[in-house]
Parts: C-alpha cells; sequence; structure tokens
C-alpha cells in the first residue's frame, strides 16, 4: 500500500506501471481533491486508487487517518512531498511518532531543506505571495538525522541540486555548484535540499 499524505495534483497512480492489487491511497483538502477529479474523470489508474478528504495540518485528524489507514494493510510506503515544510518542528516530531507506532508504515519519503535554504524560501515566498499563503516552518538543524530520533533510519538520501545536475537541467553557474561535496546532515548554514527514504 503507498500513502500519498498532500498528494495535491501528482498523477502516479496513472503514469506509472503498478500491480493492480497495490492499494495506493491519496489524501488532500476536500477542494483540491474535487479539482483534481473533475481533471482526471476520464482517466483510469493503473492499480487500486482512493482518495480521503481531510485537512492534514489539523493533528487530531491526522491521528485518527493515520489510525484508520493503518488497518488496511500489513506493508505501506508513506509519501509526504511538500507537507512538512509547513509544519512547525513539534508537528513533525509528533508526525513522525505517529507514523511509527503504526507498524503498517514500514518506509517513509519526503522531502526536506536545510534552514538557510528555508530562509531564502520563506523571503521570495513573503515577497511573490504577501501574507496569504501559509508559512514555511521546517527545516531541521541536523538535516535527515532529525527523524533517527523518532524512529525513521535515513536509507537513501538524494539532492535535489545533484539530481537535477545529473538530468541535465541546470544552468552552467549551477551545474557548477553542484560539483560542491554536500553532507545533508551538517548543512544547516548553506542552501541545500533534497529527498530522502526512511524505513521504521
Amino acid at each position: 500500500m503507498v500513502v500519498n499524505l498532500a498528494a495535491g495534483l501528482d498523477t502516479r497512480p496513472y503514469r506509472m506501471e503498478l500491480p493492480p492489487s497495490l492499494k495506493w491511497i491519496e489524501v488532500d483538502l476536500p477542494e483540491i481533491l474535487a479539482y483534481k477529479e473533475e481533471l482526471l474523470q476520464a482517466e483510469k489508474p493503473s492499480c487500486e486508487l482512493e482518495r480521503v478528504r481531510a485537512d492534514l495540518s489539523v493533528a487530531e485528524t491526522r491521528r485518527l487517518l493515520l489510525h484508520t489507514v493503518a488497518g488496511e494493510g500489513a506493508n505501506a510506503l508513506v509519501i509526504t512531498e511538500g507537507l512538512l515544510i509547513y509544519l512547525p518542528e513539534q508537528e513533525v516530531s509528533a508526525f513522525a511518532e505517529d507514523l511509527k507506532h503504526a507498524r503498517t508504515f514500514k518506509s517513509w519519503v519526503l522531502d526536506i531543506a536545510s534552514p538557510a535554504l528555508l530562509r531564502i524560501l520563506q523571503k521570495n515566498t513573503s515577497q511573490q505571495f504577501g501574507a496569504d499563503v501559509p508559512p514555511l516552518q521546517f527545516a531541521p538543524q541536523d538535516g535527515p538525522n532529525f527523524f533517527a530520533r523518532h524512529g525513521w533510519n535515513p536509507v537513501e538520501v538524494h539532492s535535489i541540486l545533484k539530481t537535477a545536475a545529473g538530468l541535465k537541467r541546470l544552468r552552467l553557474p549551477m551545474r557548477l555548484l553542484a560539483l560542491l561535496p554536500e553532507n545533508p546532515n551538517s548543512s544547516a548554514s548553506r542552501p541545500w535540499s533534497g529527498v530522502c527514504l526512511l524505513a521504521s
């Protein structure tokens, strides 16, 4: 089972060749999922797809959802792309503990930013959108190791910058920057972002 929290307009169940027996659960706000369903009404997913309408920023709602979903499978991967950065650090800690306590959730894929990058994103977001968007908050000082304190061990960590360079999607100045060595667990003072696979 795959549980995609704050799924947004992600269409992987339609684009990927997945086994029909796989259950894929998407969770997001009602208005986002309604819009998505309208766009995809003529398409067919390659696996069993379920959508759940919920506000994941509400802790009680999130815990109830995770408890319910945990009973639907024995081996689940959780995806939280673009979600954790909007939560305060204590909420992310609680989130990690909630996932850890449900033995169904074996793996977790998430994106993460360094404090230095967070400051840049906060400034740019404020200038572009004003105060009408939720604040960006989460960027742990110790990078992916933050989650190890909650029982989630980093299995793979991939730099977004280096991945983009490998795919030849960067201009020359950024390609040169991507040649510099990186340590995701000690990058608090420099802009860094990555995608992590964690295991419980």
